[in-house]
């Protein structure tokens, strides 16, 4: 079974609306990435990103499903000085500095980096 691939450099969510917010620097899966203060990590993820993991089992693109942290669909590992922490990315609010690992590849060369606001 053929599956469909996606554009890892077009973004799953554009933003719209609250633009004027505060900017955070964050770490994605090793590249500095930015988001905007109160967005989830999902948020932060999704505006960068054509999704948010792969499926461990079927290798399909997932970009959570619930939003509410009901259905574990959308959980990241954390790296950095939280190296190895799981979170619910849908739940879990975005903060300044925040490495994000979203792939399996991400996780294993995580380390500390300093973030310039």
């Amino acid at each position: 079974m053929a599956h469909a691939t996606t554009n890892s450099n077009a973004a799953q969510l554009q933003r719209l609306k609250e633009q004027g917010r505060v900017p955070v620097a964050f770490v994605l899966n090793g590249q500095p990435a930015q988001a905007l203060q109160g967005d989830t990590v999902l948020t932060a993820v999704l505006t960068q990103s054509a999704q948010l993991r792969t499926n461990e089992f079927a290798g399909t693109p997932r970009a959570g499903f619930c939003m509410m942290g009901a259905c574990q669909d959308c959980w990241v590992t954390l790296g950095g000085t939280d190296a190895g922490r799981k979170v619910r990315a849908c739940s879990t609010a975005l903060q300044a500095g925040m490495q994000v690992c979203t792939t399996p590849g991400a996780v294993a060369t995580a380390a500390p980096v300093e973030v310039q606001p």
